[in-house]
């Protein structure tokens, strides 16, 4: 299988004349995205229920700001109250910290299909590594839900509006999916930055702990904490199943890098770790496939100004639609990964993960029992593997 992409002249004027911007200023303030994940459609949308979404910061600041999606919908959608809170315990609130948000001064906003909207600023300060909570709630909400299927993360659901209590009586239902909601910002000065992980299953989670934030970007956003570092910002931008190239659980990563990636306030870096989709279960993707669509990736980042770090595809020999064909692939295009030199830097999660006696399989103490998937130990070292000072992305990019 061929697959269709952008024409080489055009791909090579990006890739030799990337369009960057002058190297950020050290001093005043900036918005920095401090949680993201990725849109998809998420079944239909339920007229008069109310959602409470928990999601973790990365970076911490002031003056929060939320995104809201319906990015997949067919018509507006109607959110008439939006709040900010931070959790205690389940569904219920620190006493004192459930805000309104509001969108130009008003209590209410339409989104268009197809569209996003940020509200206005939430004055105070934000911590770090913290359990936001959003509440909204829509009266007339229908046709194609908008968000997140695969949160590993407990919301609840109330019927009627119930976004400003406190209390966790109504929000008597539980969902692992997040609706609405794609990204959360914070204002922190000019020199911090951020990293946006767009991947698959991995990078969202799958067999890693629900509710205890153990993805390899929940790992690697607490690195950045201890560390210091320039980088406080983390947007997890991983879809099950997504591939490069192709459509299907979710838009692919060409498709959707420009909203779940490219638009998030403060980005300064794309870690791509994805293409186990694409060349498992005999899809009849080449190498060559593959590799043009990374060169797509680098080329439109650095057309916007941000760095690349590409990461080698974890071994998967186990899994049920592992084959020789799909391991040749594999390791072409990790060559390419390392020795291309096409990529701002490179973290090569194969070999971190691999067993030393069969480099087609990952580490039995890593598995987290298909054999594709990292546990928590695998998780965290792969976020331990990635090298902190390649995130801060030097203006303008190689």
């Amino acid at each position: 299988m061929r697959v269709q992409l952008a024409s080489t002249a055009v791909l090579t004027a990006v890739l030799l004349t990337p369009a960057a911007p002058a190297h950020p200023a050290t001093t005043g303030t900036h918005s920095v995205v401090t949680w993201g994940a990725s849109a998809d459609r998420v079944g239909e949308g339920v007229p008069d229920r109310a959602y409470r979404l928990v999601v973790r910061t990365s970076a911490g600041g002031s003056d929060l700001r939320v995104r809201l999606s319906n990015a997949f919908g067919d018509r507006s959608l109607t959110l008439d109250s939006v709040w900010a809170g931070t959790q205690d315990t389940g569904a219920r609130l620190v006493s004192g910290s459930n805000r309104r948000l509001t969108f130009d001064g008003a209590r209410s906003v339409t989104v268009p299909a197809g569209q996003t909207v940020f509200s206005d600023a939430l004055p105070g300060k934000w911590p770090a590594g913290a359990n936001l909570v959003v509440s909204l709630h829509s009266r007339d909400a229908a046709g194609p839900a908008t968000g997140h299927g695969m949160a590993m993360q407990t919301s609840y659901t109330a019927q009627g509006d119930h976004t400003a209590e406190e209390s966790a009586d109504n929000w008597t239902d539980r969902t692992g999916s997040w609706f609405y909601l794609d990204a959360v910002t914070v204002r922190t000065a000019a020199r911090t930055g951020a990293v946006a992980a767009l991947g698959d299953s991995i990078t969202d989670g799958w067999q890693s702990s629900g509710d205890l934030n153990r993805r390899w970007p929940d790992y690697l956003a607490r690195r950045l904490q201890r560390a210091g570092s320039d980088i406080q910002g983390v947007a997890n931008e991983g879809i099950s199943g997504n591939k490069v190239l192709a459509d299907g659980a979710g838009q692919s990563a060409l498709n959707r890098l420009d909203r779940d990636v490219l638009s998030l306030p403060g980005v300064r870096t794309v870690f791509l770790f994805e293409g186990v989709n694409d060349l498992k279960a005999d899809t009849g993707v080449t190498a060559d496939d593959l590799i043009a669509g990374y060169r797509q990736v680098i080329a439109r980042a650095h057309a916007a100004g941000k760095c690349v770090v590409g990461a080698t595809i974890a071994p998967f020999k186990g899994w049920s639609e592992w084959n020789p064909a799909a391991e040749a692939v594999r390791q072409d295009v990790n060559e390419f990964v390392r020795t291309g030199g096409e990529f701002d830097a490179v973290t090569d999660f194969d070999r971190i993960l691999r067993s030393p006696y069969d480099r087609e399989r990952i580490l039995p103490v890593f598995d987290g029992g298909d054999h594709l998937h990292p546990n928590d130990k695998g998780m965290q070292a792969m976020a331990d593997a990635v090298d902190l000072t390649a995130l801060t992305c030097p203006y303008p990019p190689s």
